[in-house]
C-alpha cells in the first residue's frame, strides 16, 4: 500500500499568518470574489489575482498555500451572505427552512462559479460560515421534532435538492450570458426549433406550450418553489409518521 500520499489540509486547520504587510486575507478573499464573479472560476489564478492586487504572487502564498485553499476560503466568505432566521418553534420549521434554501439558491445564483464548488460529492465546508449555517438548519430540525439520527439526513436531503437545482440554473444562465442574449431572447429562439422537434411528442409540447407566455425567470422560480414544497412535504410527513 502507497504511503506517500500527502495528508488532507484545510485552510481553516492552521493559524493566520502575521500580517508582514498591508495586503489582508480579507482584501485577497474580495478580489478572488470579484474576479470569479468576472470570469470564472477557469480565469482565476494566484497570479493573475496578485496582478489585480497590483502584489507580488509570494505576497499570498503567506496567507494562503495554493488556489484550493483560496477557493475555501471565497466559498465561505460567499456562506457569509446568508442570513439565517431567527429561532423558530416547531410550527414555524417549515417556513424558516423553506427561507434559508431560497436565499442559498439566490446565493449560487448571484456567483454561478460556486456550484460546482457545492456540488462535489465528499466536499466538506469546515469554514464559519458554512458551520453556521449548517448548525442553524440543524437548529430547526430539531426544533421541529425530528430524531436525533435523523436531523442530518433531514439537512442533506434539503441541501442535495436546493444544490442540484441552482447547479443546474446556474450552469443554463451561464450559458446564455456566454451568448450575448437575455433569458427572454435565448428562449425565443431556441423555441421553434424545440416545438419542431416535440412535434411527434404531444404531451411534451402540450405542457411546453401551456407555460409560453410566461417569463422564463418566472418558470424557473415557479418550478424550485414546487419541488421545494414537494421536499418539506415529504419531510413533514416523517414528523406526522
Amino acid at each position: 500500500m502507497p504511503t506517500d500520499r500527502k495528508p488532507a489540509t484545510s485552510v481553516w486547520d492552521r493559524p493566520r499568518p502575521r500580517p508582514r504587510e498591508q495586503l489582508t486575507r480579507e482584501q485577497i478573499v474580495a478580489a478572488a470574489i470579484e474576479l470569479l464573479d468576472a470570469e470564472g472560476v477557469e480565469a482565476l489564478s494566484m497570479r493573475k489575482l496578485g496582478t489585480r492586487l497590483e502584489a507580488a504572487a509570494t505576497s499570498l502564498y503567506r496567507h494562503v498555500a495554493n488556489k484550493d485553499e483560496l477557493i475555501e476560503l471565497v466559498v465561505d466568505d460567499v456562506y457569509g451572505e446568508l442570513d439565517m432566521p431567527s429561532a423558530a418553534g416547531r410550527d414555524q420549521w417549515r417556513a424558516t427552512v423553506a427561507r434559508t434554501a431560497a436565499d442559498l439558491r439566490a446565493m449560487v445564483l448571484r456567483h454561478p462559479w460556486i456550484a460546482p464548488e457545492l456540488s462535489q460529492v465528499g466536499l466538506v465546508h469546515i469554514g464559519p460560515n458554512a458551520l453556521r449555517m449548517a448548525s442553524g438548519l440543524l437548529a430547526r430540525f430539531e426544533a421541529a421534532g425530528f430524531p436525533a439520527d435523523e436531523t442530518e439526513r433531514a439537512l442533506g436531503t434539503l441541501m442535495a435538492y436546493v444544490v442540484g437545482i441552482a447547479t443546474s440554473e446556474a450552469a443554463y444562465l451561464s450559458l446564455i450570458a456566454r451568448s450575448g442574449r437575455t433569458e427572454q431572447e435565448w428562449v425565443a429562439e431556441v423555441r421553434p426549433a424545440f416545438d419542431e422537434a416535440a412535434r411527434t411528442h404531444p404531451p411534451l409540447r402540450e405542457a411546453s406550450s401551456a407555460r409560453q407566455e410566461a417569463h422564463p425567470r418566472q418558470i424557473r422560480d415557479d418550478d424550485f418553489a414546487y419541488g421545494l414544497e414537494r421536499v418539506l412535504d415529504g419531510l413533514a410527513a416523517r414528523l406526522e409518521a
